[in-house]
């Protein structure tokens, strides 16, 4: 494995069905909205099939570390509401799984639980990654478990507010979700 070489598998125990964690993960127009700490800027190139293969996004991304990231993905292959496998290029290059597994069938139907896991495999390609990967591996490694980690809390506060629907005192008791590091420049800006 090459220094900038990157592998990281994060799981997730969310309290909601594969259907609901599948409509957040796949709408790639909302990510800025609802996980606005990593993603600062969010395009849909091309939308893709109805099951999302085809789809490509342009995306402005960050962590908790003062720099940020352009690339774009693009989705190979869609088994909803199983999952869907992502190609990446840009300032890194690689692949990515997301996989939703329903709890345990002995659960209770009234609060169900789904296993999400997210298998990313990257090379870094920007200048910087490139260059530092082998003194900072570890650095670089705990902001993509800070990103992750602010994913599912947006992700958790996200389904709050679409199960809270039109109801207006439901949907302002939902706390709005953790906002990006530092006085970022958080101006709209083309990606591409």
């Amino acid at each position: 494995m090459a220094a900038n070489d990157y592998h990281f598998v994060t799981t997730w125990d969310v309290p909601a069905t594969p259907d609901e964690i599948m409509a957040v993960l796949s709408d790639a127009d909302a990510l800025a909205r609802w996980w606005p700490a990593v993603y600062l800027e969010v395009r849909v190139v091309r939308p893709g099939d109805p099951g999302g293969v085809g789809k490509v996004v342009d995306l402005w991304t960050k962590g908790w570390l003062p720099y940020t990231l352009r690339w774009q993905f693009t989705v190979d292959r869609s088994d909803p509401p199983r999952g869907f496998h992502l190609v990446a290029s840009g300032d890194f290059v690689g692949e990515g799984t997301w996989t939703l597994v329903p709890g345990p069938p002995n659960s209770d139907p009234a609060a169900p639980r789904t296993m999400v896991t997210y298998d990313w495999r990257i090379v870094a390609e920007k200048g910087l990654l490139r260059r530092l990967s082998f003194v900072m591996r570890p650095l670089f490694g705990a902001n993509h478990r800070w990103a992750m980690a602010r994913g599912e809390e947006s992700l958790r506060l996200e389904l709050a507010r679409r199960r809270a629907g039109d109801d207006p005192v439901a949907r302002a008791s939902v706390p709005p979700p953790p906002p990006p590091t530092f006085p970022h420049n958080r101006r709209r800006q083309a990606v591409g």
